[in-house]
Order: structure tokens, then C-alpha cells, then sequence
């Protein structure tokens, strides 16, 4: 990973963090539905235009069920759950439980393949649990916080199951996957709208949030994430889930006020350290050759 692509890395972990700040700040006005509803339909816009700038295509007539399926697990389920939780959870929490995603992945995984879970994995699920309960149970140990966190945690096993279809199902060019799933989600989203009406008016912060939501943290995100895999791989890719609750953290303290307690630092580092056993991910650096002196 060369300095180009680290700081591609960093600036994907911080749009995506910014993402449950932008959340947090409209789902207790908009409600979830209404939210969900315009951040995909602008990231589908978007894409669209870039779309037709670049010249590529959609092709929906022949990948329409493709389309379907992973635009409901990796868009519009998760998307309406995290927006659920977000009119009760600070920023900086649903930023760790999404973090959770890959651990969730790395299990379902095991059980697609039958495989047994070995004794690291079963450290790092526990770990990830106590951490979990940690960093809720201090500021938010009520009914509707244990409902919002268990829609947050739903999200993120949902990730790791659209994770999986993607192994196993047709290939189909990455920028036609994100843009042909913001459409189909778009439309899977418009029933919900029935279920959760919004509560107030939006303010023009709450409508400059949304459109950052849809056009920042799903289009332009989703851009820079399938460059990231081209160029350094899905695994080196996969650090962005390790950094984004760092900038989830930062965003919500920064802009929110949310408060930075020592449970926050120990819960989150708990977390991550039981993904990070569960999925089997350690990071390696390189050291760079040395360079041979000139002849003379």
C-alpha cells in the first residue's frame, strides 16, 4: 500500500464515519424511512451521472436479480436499521457496532463452509460481546437502546451476508454493483415510508446532511472503496472497517459533543480486537528494499 493509496484508505474511514454523524443528526427528524429513501435515491442519482460521464453500463435487464438481492443486504435493510438506531444511539456507538461487521461475516462464513470455529474465534466472539455490552451499557442500559443496538447489530450481520452472496455469485463490474443496488434500493425502501413517517420538518442542516449521506458517504465512498480493491486487494481494503469508528468517534465528539468516556475507549478497543481475532486479520507492513548505491 503506497502513500497514494493510505490516503485514499484514511479519507474512505473518515467519510464513512462521518456517515452515522449525518445519520444521527437526521433520523430523529426525518425518521429512518424517509431518511434511507433520499440517501440512496441521491447516491443513485449520482452514480448515474458519473455513469453516463464514464460511459458504463448498467445492464439491468441482465443482472436485475443480482441487483435485488445485494441491494437489499448491503443497502437498503442495513441502511433502514443503522437509521433506526440513530434516533437513540450516539454517532460514535453505531460507528464501533458496525465495526462488528466482518467478526459476523467470519462466523457466518464458517457455518456456510461448516467448518469448526477454533478457540481464537470463539475468544474474539466473546470478547466483541463484552465489549459491546461495555460500551452501551454506561449511557444507554434502557429497552430502547438494547432495541436500537440489536437493529445496529442486525445491520451488520446483514453486511456480512451480502458479503458472502457476493463470493459465490456472478461477477459484475464493481461500479455497476454499487449503482445498480442504490436503484434497487430505492425502490425495496419505499414501503417503510408506510411504517415510519417522519416526526418534524427538516431544517436546511438536516436536508445538507442527507444529501452528504447520499452523494458523499454512499456514491462518492463506494468509488473510492472498488478503487481501493483494485489496486491493494479486499483484504487490505477490509482496514477501513478498523478505522472508520476512530473517525466515528472523532465526528460525533467534534460536532455532537458526544462525550468520550473511558468506556468508550475500552469498548471500542475490545470490539475491535475480537473482530480482528474472529476474521483472522492482522496487519502487515513491509519494509521498503534498500536502495543499492550508484556505481561510480
Amino acid at each position: 500500500m503506497n502513500t497514494a493509496n493510505l490516503l485514499r484508505l484514511i479519507l474512505l474511514a473518515a467519510i464513512w464515519g462521518g456517515s452515522f454523524l449525518f445519520m444521527r443528526i437526521s433520523a430523529p427528524t426525518l425518521g429512518p424511512a424517509v431518511l434511507i429513501e433520499a440517501r440512496v435515491l441521491f447516491a443513485a442519482l449520482f452514480l448515474a451521472a458519473v455513469g453516463a460521464f464514464l460511459k458504463k453500463r448498467l445492464d439491468l435487464r441482465a443482472h436485475w436479480k443480482h441487483y435485488v438481492i445485494l441491494g437489499f443486504f448491503n443497502s437498503g435493510f442495513p441502511f433502514l436499521l443503522f437509521a433506526y438506531a440513530a434516533r437513540t444511539l450516539p454517532a460514535s456507538v453505531l460507528a464501533v457496532l458496525n465495526a462488528t461487521a466482518p467478526m459476523w461475516g467470519a462466523l457466518l462464513g464458517a457455518a456456510w463452509t461448516r467448518q469448526a470455529i477454533g478457540a481464537r474465534t470463539v475468544l474474539g466472539l466473546v470478547l466483541g460481546t463484552a465489549g459491546v455490552a461495555l460500551l452501551v451499557g454506561f449511557d444507554h442500559a434502557t429497552s430502547r437502546a438494547g432495541l436500537a443496538v440489536g437493529a445496529a447489530l442486525l445491520a451488520a450481520f446483514s453486511y456480512s451476508v451480502a458479503s458472502q452472496y457476493a463470493r459465490t455469485a456472478k461477477s459484475v463490474e464493481p461500479f455497476a454493483n454499487a449503482h445498480g443496488t442504490m436503484w434497487t434500493s430505492a425502490v425495496m425502501v419505499l414501503p417503510a415510508l408506510l411504517v415510519f413517517p417522519p416526526a418534524g420538518a427538516p431544517t436546511a442542516g438536516i436536508v445538507g446532511a442527507v444529501i452528504a449521506l447520499g452523494v458523499l458517504c454512499s456514491g462518492v465512498a463506494y468509488i473510492l472503496y472498488f478503487r481501493l480493491i483494485d489496486a491493494v486487494g479486499a483484504t487490505s481494503a477490509l482496514t477501513v472497517t478498523f478505522l472508520s469508528p476512530v473517525f466515528g468517534i472523532l465526528w460525533g465528539a467534534l460536532f455532537l459533543g458526544e462525550a468520550i468516556g473511558w468506556y468508550t475507549v475500552a469498548g471500542s478497543a475490545i470490539v475491535l480486537v475480537g473482530t480482528a481475532l474472529v476474521t483472522g486479520f492482522v496487519p502487515r507492513f513491509k519494509r521498503a528494499a534498500p536502495v543499492a548505491a550508484p556505481c561510480k
